[in-house]
């Protein structure tokens, strides 16, 4: 593979300092980087999974002195034990990191199979996914990941949310409660977020009416004509951007001024957005549930 990678990326991956990387590399003789003609340290991708299993061991509280010294199979099998091992959120965090550079699906899956007999499907997507998702976000953003790498992850998280969500019978659902529609607005495919609630909502008893990414709104006002539903949840990630959310919301009000809105997503939670009366924010991934429980 041809990618590499600046000191900053590799910091900005690993969570090591770039000031810490280059003491190691001068005291240890841990990795030796390319240099370009101007001097410029370039590193491979061997040299980055490299530094993702030491970032594991080394925030366990190793001493850097003496992971020097492990050959790479010996630090790989080390680090494989400590994310069995070690329960905290963080470490399981890297070790999917891990598994998304090595483009590795077999232990991306190993790893996140694990962590739902562990910690359950709803805390292993609030706490661990979640934070993940964000973090590659970032990485993406700042160029220190390529777009495959995200799409390979987010496809494999997708993958699991749609078997968890066929796993759940029809049968669970409960006469009485809530019918809630779901849906992306039109141009907005981060679709991680609608199917987890989907998950919650199935699982928790109530009906879910899911029609999925990029809605045009004359489509969404036809099937509330249809199936009235008592919520629906949108989430606005990308689309539509950040000066026309205001206006997308008030929209949404005048065509729907007696439908209760449950919506989130980075455009509402980041800015200071006026919500309609009949509008609620949802703050956090694990609110879900709390608002399926609330009166409407």
């Amino acid at each position: 593979m041809t990618e590499k990678y600046t000191i900053k990326d590799l910091a900005q991956i690993t969570r090591i300092k770039p000031h810490t990387l280059r003491i190691w590399e001068q005291r240890y003789g841990i990795i030796k980087p390319q240099r370009t003609e101007i001097n410029t340290r370039l590193y491979c991708q061997e040299d980055l999974k490299y530094l993702l299993n030491i970032s594991i061991l080394y925030n366990e509280g190793e001493k850097i002195s003496k992971i020097a010294k492990l050959s790479k199979e010996e630090l790989s099998k080390k680090v494989k034990s400590y994310s069995i091992q070690n329960l905290e959120y963080e470490t399981q965090i890297q070790a999917f990191v891990i598994a998304m550079v090595e483009f590795n699906e077999l232990g991306f899956e190993e790893q996140l199979n694990s962590n739902i007999s562990t910690f359950g499907m709803e805390d292993t997507i609030i706490n661990i996914i979640y934070p993940f998702m964000r973090q590659i976000g970032v990485l993406w953003q700042t160029n220190s990941i390529n777009p495959a790498q995200e799409h390979f992850i987010t496809n494999l998280v997708r993958q699991k949310l749609i078997v968890a969500i066929d796993s759940i019978p029809l049968s669970n659902q409960i006469i009485g409660f809530k019918t809630i529609l779901l849906y992306l607005p039109e141009g907005e495919l981060h679709e991680i977020g609608l199917l987890f609630a989907s998950y919650v909502i199935k699982k928790n008893g109530h009906k879910c009416i899911y029609l999925g990414q990029s809605l045009p709104m004359i489509d969404l006002k036809n099937v509330i004509k249809t199936s009235k539903p008592n919520v629906i949840l949108t989430i606005i990630t990308s689309s539509p951007c950040q000066e026309e959310v205001q206006p997308y919301i008030d929209k949404l009000e005048v065509n729907f001024p007696e439908t209760v809105f449950w919506i989130t997503g980075f455009q509402i939670v980041s800015q200071n957005i006026r919500l309609p009366k009949k509008f609620v924010m949802i703050k956090s991934p694990g609110d879900i549930k709390v608002m399926l429980s609330s009166d409407i």
